[in-house]
């Protein structure tokens, strides 16, 4: 939705599709057209941001769910009513051959598609402060460039083969994962030393341990801050995404693998609606489980 409000500030006539019924009542307060379908939205516009969860989503967005496939989509989907006029920008994070994917079928509708993954959260997409990571052809990328610069001042055009998009955003995020998981290990470590959080995290802000995830996540963690930037399960779903790109090249991730093991154990403890640095809230409940463990008497 703060694309969609970036959009509308810059001057576009905004239109949006979304499965939470909230979010199209809130969409129509702020003055966007609402449409019950994706085929609906494609008739009205010819740039269409697909900025959704995950890579079912996109499937759905593309040609429908309940059994619907590439080969035979459904009625609503995108992919049958698209065509040389349409642009389409792939925004979500996904794995590189699901971005592929996503993109080579807009391509064979003859659209253009760019796979352009993002970063930075609601309140910076807002400002279009967000960063992107472009991949596709580069004509492609030119025709859609002005609106691109709307949408962030943090563009990087990583290749023209489409994944490089998605390949580069979820290195990204599995160092997010391993400098959050750290930071909220240490944190949690320094507290339970009897150390006082919010001084501890002032020093390590402006010292060798500072990282952008733990200064950015650690104040909400310690109440000093309030909102969500991301739940969750959607850094989970990164850094695993991440681990099995790494898989798939024959390697292991030993820091990667901690990171989505603790992010996953974050989530099921309750956590996973929650802003991720809950992770913070995770080993501070874990520490006293193993500190209650170790005094107990025999």
């Amino acid at each position: 939705m703060s694309v969609a409000e970036r959009l509308r500030e810059c001057g576009h006539r905004v239109h949006i599709r979304d499965i939470d019924a909230k979010r199209e009542a809130l969409g129509r307060s702020l003055g966007f057209v609402v449409h019950p379908t994706a085929a609906s939205l494609a008739a009205d516009c010819s740039v269409i941001i697909v900025l959704v969860l995950d890579a079912a989503q996109v499937r759905e967005v593309l040609y429908g769910g309940d059994g619907a496939s590439s080969h035979e989509p459904s009625q609503g989907a995108l992919l049958p009513v698209i065509g040389p006029e349409h642009r389409i920008i792939f925004c979500s994070t996904v794995s590189p051959q699901e971005a592929s994917f996503a993109c080579h079928l807009i391509v064979q509708q003859n659209a253009i598609a760019l796979d352009a993954p993002v970063s930075g959260g609601p309140a910076r997409a807002a400002t279009g402060q967000i960063s992107m990571m472009i991949a596709g052809p580069a004509a492609s990328q030119a025709s859609l460039a002005e609106l691109l610069r709307v949408l962030s001042n943090k563009i990087f055009f990583i290749s023209e083969r489409y994944g490089d998009g998605a390949r580069a955003k979820l290195v990204n995020n599995l160092l997010a994962a391993i400098n959050l998981v750290g930071g909220a290990e240490a944190m949690a470590l320094g507290e339970k030393l009897g150390l006082d959080p919010q001084t501890l995290l002032a020093l390590i802000a402006e010292s060798s341990g500072s990282s952008w995830m733990l200064a950015h996540r650690m104040p909400r963690a310690l109440g000093m801050a309030s909102g969500i930037t991301a739940q969750t399960h959607v850094l989970t779903k990164d850094v695993k995404l991440a681990n099995l790109m790494a898989l798939e090249q024959g390697l292991s991730l030993p820091m990667g693998a901690v990171a989505a093991h603790q992010m996953q154990a974050t989530c099921d403890e309750g956590w996973r609606e929650a802003d991720d640095s809950a992770v913070f809230h995770w080993y501070r409940k874990l520490f006293q489980t193993l500190n209650a463990r170790f005094h107990m008497p025999t």
